[in-house]
């Protein structure tokens, strides 16, 4: 990240870290919260699904490398926050999308939501024709 990049999420971080006592806990900043995530999936994720976690959020911090939103870094931040949470506390394992979350998501969205959920389905196919599981999916 370019300092001045930097300097902007620092801020807006900062900004959320004075909302008052109701925040549930102060956001960490982009690049520690970056390296929380990798090594969430290195401890928590199987193999595969590790390569693709690390490839999505490689992908979106790098997406958002230059927003100047503070309002958008900090919802940015904040998922991908609640998103190492579970992930560390295994909560993920079966959760489903919140609806209101889900009707926020731009058009763009659900298409890597959609692509995320194919590969995951191609990814059982092939193991269960590997292994013989006839068991539905």
């Amino acid at each position: 990240m370019r300092p001045t990049t930097t300097l902007r999420w620092a801020s807006a971080v900062n900004r959320a870290r004075t909302l008052g006592p109701n925040a549930p806990m102060p956001l960490l900043p982009p690049i520690p919260l970056y390296r929380r995530l990798l090594r969430a999936h290195r401890k928590f994720l199987p193999a595969e699904m590790r390569l693709l976690g690390d490839e999505y959020v490689k992908a979106e911090f790098r997406a958002h490398r230059n927003v100047d939103n503070p309002a958008h870094l900090i919802g940015f931040l904040t998922e991908w926050q609640l998103y190492a949470q579970k992930v560390e506390g295994e909560a993920w394992i079966g959760e489903k999308i919140d609806k209101t979350k889900f009707e926020k998501l731009s058009d763009d969205q659900v298409g890597q939501l959609y692509e995320l959920m194919m590969a995951i389905r191609q990814q059982q196919q092939e193991e269960g024709g590997e292994s013989g599981d006839s068991s539905p999916h």
